[in-house]
């Protein structure tokens, strides 16, 4: 276990299968990642930069992959779900689709891959 899985381990139904769907498909998609911190919160990290978290709020679950970027080239993919800079919110019972989830773990992966090529 680690800083992310104890987080969900926190959490009970609807909400903690949301976060976990989040953590399960990130580490599918990015087997490298590790469990750590990242801005205060329980995180994956992938070759020592911020990948994705998703923290629970009263109100809805904040998905952070760390990139505002991402964050803007699926925004048209997400109409009807509220964003910011960086941030993504959902609720389990409007989850966000698999393939907009995996392309913004993608997105960021390859940023951070950038980051360390350059």
């Amino acid at each position: 276990m680690g800083d992310f899985s104890d987080y969900i381990a926190t959490l009970d139904g609807a909400e903690r299968d949301a976060v976990e769907r989040v953590r399960a498909r990130a580490v599918e998609l990015v087997p490298e990642a590790e469990e750590g911190m990242s801005y205060g919160m329980a995180a994956l990290r992938y070759r020592g930069s911020p990948l994705v978290s998703a923290r629970v709020t009263a109100h809805h679950i904040g998905l952070y992959p760390f990139s505002p970027q991402a964050v803007e080239v699926v925004a048209p993919d997400l109409e009807g779900w509220s964003l910011a800079k960086g941030t993504v919110r959902f609720t389990p019972d409007h989850p966000l689709p698999d393939g907009v989830l995996d392309r913004l773990v993608l997105l960021r992966r390859d940023e951070i891959d950038a980051m360390r090529a350059g």
